[in-house]
Order: structure tokens, then C-alpha cells, then sequence
């Protein structure tokens, strides 16, 4: 009898692996020169922290999941994506007394039960930061800055920065309801109409052609942005440009993931097809808190290695 890879996941060998092993380590070099310490954290963990952590709306939580029970019958997941377990262990090891911001650095792989396609895995692996304890908009443009420095260091030259602001708890209520007007009077399946009623924005972020088509004047959150969003959202761009870091606002960027306030932020590669992102990341302003820590402010990213491997070779980039 033979065996295969699982559906979904692959091996990385040679002589691919030392190109494999080449975008990890240098995705991590630009924290590692900026004093940001390495953690890890388990690869699974109990099934409620995700749940709390990603969101009860997000496609991971509701389709993508591994969860399983062990012998003694509690509830454990995979770990989907890295911010939740590593703002877990910061709660739990008490790394917020220290001095603030705790900026930490991660690798691993992250399990998601999707549908197979090039570019998209069962298994994948990421490099992930997490700046937590300021609310500095600096630091989303420090953040962001180290992603496109680690893409510079590979010799990428066709990556894209997408960058948008969600609002925050202050000004997103009055947009979530004006949205909700908006797509209550679409044609949406019920699995849609369902995420209308839970996190709306997270329709704007619907890759389907026919649900795109029908989002055409839907108000954005930029228009609708509260004073202090609108100033943090100038000030995160203003330092972009100091930083000779170019991007393009994109109003209708969401990113899967329920816990971002303000900045959020995509990398995509034209090379790649539709699965196009090759990272991403934004600020979660009170996810420490929901996890049950202090009410601390945070901003991070998680960049494919996969992904980021594979917009190399589509640009016949040899590291």
C-alpha cells in the first residue's frame, strides 16, 4: 500500500526546500534587525479562543476549522491563524507588565479546511508579528513597512500594498447599520444574509462576481470615518510616505478576520491568479481585552511563505 499527502497539504523538499527555507528566514529578518523577539505558541489550542479570538462570522470559524476532542473530551482546534494564540500566551504569561509595546515575532504552520487550489492550502505556513500595547499609528507603519522591506529583500518587485481603515467602536455602529440598510435590499443566499445581520462589512470583502456586482454604490467605511479614525488613517499614510512605502487605498478592503479596527491592510500579487494575497495584517484594538487581559491596542501581519514563494517564481526570481 502506498500513501499520499493529505488532500490540500504538500511537502517541501529538495531542492525546493532551500528555496522554501530562504523566503521564511528572510520574511523574518526585518523584525528580527528591529529587536522584535521570537515566541511560540502550541498548534492547537481550545476551540473557544478562536472562536472568541477570529470571530463567530468569519468563514474560518464557521467552515474552516479542524477541530477535534481529545480522550478526555474538551474541545481543541488546529490553530487557524497566529494573532489569537500569540495575544493568548501574552495574557497568560503576563508579557503586558513589562515594558510596552511587546513586539514579538513567529513562525509556524496555520490549518485551514478549504478547497485546494494553486496558491491556496490545507496547510500553510506564515512569519507573523504582533506589536502590542500602543496605539500609535507608527507602529501600523512600522508593521507594514517590515513587510514590504522583507519583500525588497527577496527581489519581489510586483507586490502591492492594499491599505483601508474599518472606524472604530465609536464611529463603525452608525456604518453598520447604514450598510445593513444597503444589503438587506440585495439578492444575497442565506449564508450572506446571515453574515449581514452578524458583521456586514465582511460582505464588502465577498470575492464572488455576483455578489461584487451588486455591491456597486454601497456606502464605504471611509466616507463615514469618526475625527480621530480619519486623523490615526492620515497619520498611518503620512508615515507610509516617509517611509517610501507605496500603496493603494482600497475602500472596500475587509480581510477575513472580524477582531480589525482601523488600519487593515492586504499584499497581493497580480502573478498569482485569484488567490493573489500573499499577506496582510491590521490593528485589533481590544482583542487583548476580549481575551481577557488589559485593554491594550495592537497591530500585526502574517505573510505566506507558500504564497510569497510562489510570486517569486512567478516573477522568475531564484532565492
Amino acid at each position: 500500500m502506498s500513501f499520499q499527502a493529505p488532500k490540500g497539504t504538500y511537502d517541501v523538499y529538495p531542492p525546493t526546500s532551500a528555496s522554501w527555507l530562504a523566503v521564511r528566514d528572510t520574511l523574518a529578518r526585518p523584525p528580527r534587525l528591529a529587536g522584535y523577539q521570537y515566541i511560540e505558541t502550541p498548534t492547537f489550542e481550545d476551540t473557544s479562543l478562536f472562536v472568541r479570538g477570529v470571530g463567530e462570522s468569519t468563514d474560518i470559524v464557521t467552515k474552516e476549522m479542524y477541530t477535534f476532542s481529545d480522550r478526555s473530551g474538551r474541545s481543541l482546534t488546529l490553530r487557524p491563524e497566529g494573532t489569537a494564540s500569540v495575544l493568548r500566551a501574552v495574557v497568560e504569561r503576563g508579557l503586558y507588565r513589562g515594558q510596552l509595546p511587546v513586539k514579538l515575532w513567529y513562525t509556524g504552520p496555520n490549518f485551514r479546511y478549504e478547497q485546494p487550489q494553486s496558491g491556496r492550502y490545507r496547510q500553510h505556513t506564515q512569519v507573523g508579528v504582533e506589536t502590542v500595547g500602543s496605539d500609535d499609528p507608527a507602529l501600523d507603519a512600522e508593521v507594514i513597512w517590515m513587510a514590504a522591506e522583507a519583500h525588497r529583500m527577496l527581489g519581489l518587485r510586483r507586490a502591492r500594498l492594499l491599505l483601508n481603515s474599518l472606524g472604530c467602536k465609536e464611529c463603525r455602529p452608525a456604518y453598520r447599520e447604514l450598510l445593513q440598510n444597503f444589503l438587506r435590499r440585495l439578492d444575497l443566499d442565506a449564508d450572506t444574509r446571515r453574515r449581514v445581520e452578524i458583521n456586514p462589512l465582511r460582505v464588502l470583502d465577498d470575492k464572488r462576481a455576483e455578489v461584487q456586482a451588486q455591491l456597486v454604490g454601497a456606502p464605504l467605511i471611509v466616507d463615514h470615518l469618526c475625527g480621530p479614525c480619519k486623523e490615526f488613517h492620515d497619520e498611518v499614510r503620512a508615515y507610509l510616505v516617509d517611509l517610501e512605502v507605496p500603496w493603494e487605498d482600497n475602500p472596500k478592503l475587509v480581510r477575513g478576520l472580524d477582531y480589525y479596527v482601523r488600519t487593515t491592510f492586504e499584499f497581493v500579487h497580480d502573478g498569482l491568479g485569484s488567490q493573489s494575497a500573499i499577506g496582510g495584517g491590521g490593528r485589533y484594538d481590544g482583542l487583548v481585552a476580549e481575551l481577557g487581559g488589559p485593554d491594550l491596542g495592537g497591530v500585526g501581519f502574517g505573510l505566506g511563505v507558500d504564497r510569497t514563494l510562489l510570486a517569486l517564481q512567478a516573477e522568475g526570481v531564484t532565492v
